[in-house]
């Protein structure tokens, strides 16, 4: 079996690939680092909506006396320590109605590190039960 010489062509293409694939290895990391932050984000938004459904049923069956407590600490029980250390549960009621507002900050890149100077916002309520 004969070896082909490789063409004058060929000779002059070799490594290309090599150079494009370094040329859009930034782009691919900067790509995948945003959409990671998006998920973040959308995750941080998830665990502010149940940690206020968490909060306001644990408020509605506490007595009107001790039901900010109850309340806060149902909505910080399941929260990741990455953002339960910033986190912020206010319980309310008003005519008969409780209300639980969670306030998260969204991480930078790692949970636990940097948080963005904005916070998330979960809001939840529910009828307050009566004996």
């Amino acid at each position: 079996m004969r070896m082909r010489a490789a063409s004058p062509a060929r000779d002059r293409d070799r490594g290309q690939v090599t150079i494009e694939f370094l040329g859009m290895t930034p782009t691919i990391l900067v790509t995948l680092v945003v959409l990671w932050q998006l998920v973040l984000v959308g995750y941080t938004f998830t665990l502010a909506g149940n940690a206020a459904d968490e909060a306001v049923r644990a408020g509605t069956a506490a007595t009107p006396g001790v039901r900010q407590g109850a309340c806060q600490e149902a909505g910080l029980d399941k929260l990741p320590d990455a953002w339960e250390g910033a986190a912020t549960v206010n319980c309310s009621t008003a005519g008969g109605y409780v209300t639980a507002e969670v306030r998260l900050n969204v991480p930078v890149l790692f949970p636990g590190t940097a948080n963005f100077p904005f916070a998330v916002k979960g809001r939840a309520g529910a009828v307050e039960e009566v004996d």
